[in-house]
């Protein structure tokens, strides 16, 4: 297994990945599967545009890619020491090998590497609990519970706000 920082080149296979992730569990993303089908594979390319203080990190068994994760941070000053987790999804057939792991950990190492970020922050499904097992065994700490975030298919699904501290001034 590989994991590494996607590129414009990945969009096809990263786009592909995202739609099965939003029909597989749509309830894990505030996206929907019916929006992002109609992205452009220009607009893909553009989120896996390289920068030096947000990005996508692909999992990659063999030249499948089989797992996602990004980080990214808002460009508004007063919320710029902040970055989020994003688009966490790993395909069934690659569960339970350590590969979310993995990407969690790559993408909070890059976190790390950006003075200015003082805390990493995500949502996640307040049902996933190996999701929420996995962020806390990576030091991620839940700060508040959203009832009824998402409306998926008629129905309610709450959410879990976390945090991971990395340092407490720049």
């Amino acid at each position: 297994m590989k994991i590494r920082r996607l590129a414009p080149s990945d969009a096809e296979s990263f786009h592909t990945l995202r739609l099965a992730g939003l029909l597989d569990t749509p309830s894990a993303f505030g996206s929907s599967y019916e929006e992002e089908i109609r992205f452009p594979l220009s607009a893909i390319e553009s989120r896996l545009t390289q920068n030096t203080d947000r990005g996508v990190f692909g999992a990659f068994l063999g030249q499948q890619l089989v797992g996602v994760v990004a980080l990214g941070r808002k460009n508004v000053l007063k919320l710029s020491h902040k970055a989020m987790i994003w688009g966490m999804y790993a395909s069934p057939e690659a569960r339970g090998k350590g590969i979310g792991r993995l990407l969690l950990i790559e993408a909070v190492s890059l976190a790390r590497s950006i003075p200015e970020v003082l805390q990493v922050n995500l949502c996640v499904n307040a049902s996933n609990e190996p999701a929420l097992c996995l962020y806390e065994s990576v030091g991620f700490k839940a700060f508040g519970h959203e009832p009824g975030a998402m409306l998926v298919d008629g129905e309610l699904h709450d959410k879990i706000h976390m945090y991971l501290q990395l340092r407490s001034r720049i």
